[in-house]
């Protein structure tokens, strides 16, 4: 467990649009990690919006000193996005503009290779082999991925496919298919991308908020933790009051963190059947609301009866 630490909070440093932030490890989700990896299978994460399951991948990048790649499902994910995307308008223009030059410069210009730019999949088995098709698209999709200082490709990667529930069923499939080889095919290149020899395969955490039903053969070829708040009154008080002093030691104390976290679970425990409830991302904004906007204990726990029905508060009516 040395390398989830259970006791000792982990900074996260500013990634692209991840802000800095602090994580502290539950024991079970570090074991969790080092189960998924160690029996090569994806760790899927259950549970309700902002209980941390996005953040808990970035954790473990950032723990274990590996590369950090993320990607955002949406109904019209397929799985090829994540190794590889083809921009087929971008050749178009090109096309258009070269309609006057010599047939072999625009036959060359317009190689399909060229316009074929590495998905996270690609970085993450073959880091080598998407840079040097990064270097050679003429106009990439996505930027080179962030490295942490001193990285190299062997010491590995986490791959996060976040809310995979959005997306039609054949992604979940086609994705376990991908993993479980280390390759894939890729167009217009005449072969297919392997993971480089030496390089562990991605550690990979996939995340749902349940919004739709996941395929069960998929569900049986992942490792599953469910990230979910304590039903107890009095254990979900501590566990938030716990991460409050983790991101707010020093700019609230630990009555204004308390009162915060009591009423959570005041409003937690009156939302309808059918609405979404406030969690652990909303007593965080309250108390980072709070800490903003007034400096003492004073000042802050007045500010939380006023503040509290624009954090908590999300029914319609």
């Amino acid at each position: 467990m040395t390398l989830y630490s259970t006791s000792n909070p982990l900074t996260l440093p500013k990634l692209g649009s991840w802000p800095e932030s602090t994580h502290l490890f539950e024991e079970q989700h570090g074991y969790a990690l080092m189960a998924a990896e160690a029996a090569g299978r994806p760790l899927l994460l259950r549970g309700e919006p902002g209980t941390g399951k996005s953040q808990l991948a970035r954790a473990a990048a950032v723990a274990t000193g590996r590369l950090f790649l993320s990607v955002v499902v949406n109904a019209r994910t397929e799985c090829e996005d994540l190794q590889w995307k083809f921009d087929a308008v971008a050749r178009l223009g090109e096309a258009q503009i070269m309609a006057s030059v010599p047939d072999s410069e625009r036959l060359s210009r317009l190689e399909p290779a060229r316009f074929l730019s590495p998905g996270p999949l690609w970085w993450a088995l073959n880091w080598h082999s998407a840079e040097a098709q990064f270097k050679y698209c003429s106009n990439p999709s996505d930027p080179v991925p962030d490295r942490p200082e001193g990285w190299e490709p062997g010491q590995g990667s986490v791959l996060l496919i976040d809310e995979i529930d959005k997306a039609d069923t054949d992604l979940p499939n086609s994705l376990l298919e991908t993993l479980g080889n280390g390759d894939f095919k890729v167009p217009y290149m005449g072969g297919s991308v392997c993971r480089e020899t030496e390089v562990p395969a991605p550690l990979v955490v996939i995340t749902t908020n349940e919004e739709r039903e996941l395929p069960a053969a998929f569900v049986r070829r992942c490792l599953v933790l469910p990230l979910t708040l304590p039903d107890n009154k009095d254990d979900l008080i501590e566990f938030l009051c716990r991460r409050g002093e983790v991101h707010f030691a020093d700019l609230c104390s630990a009555d204004v963190r308390q009162r915060a976290a009591e009423l959570l679970v005041e409003d937690r425990n009156a939302v309808e059947p059918g609405q979404p409830r406030p969690g652990q991302a909303e007593y965080l904004d309250l108390l980072r609301a709070i800490s903003g906007m007034a400096t003492t204990e004073k000042e802050q726990l007045e500010l939380l009866s006023i503040l509290r029905r624009f954090v908590y508060r999300k029914a319609s009516t």
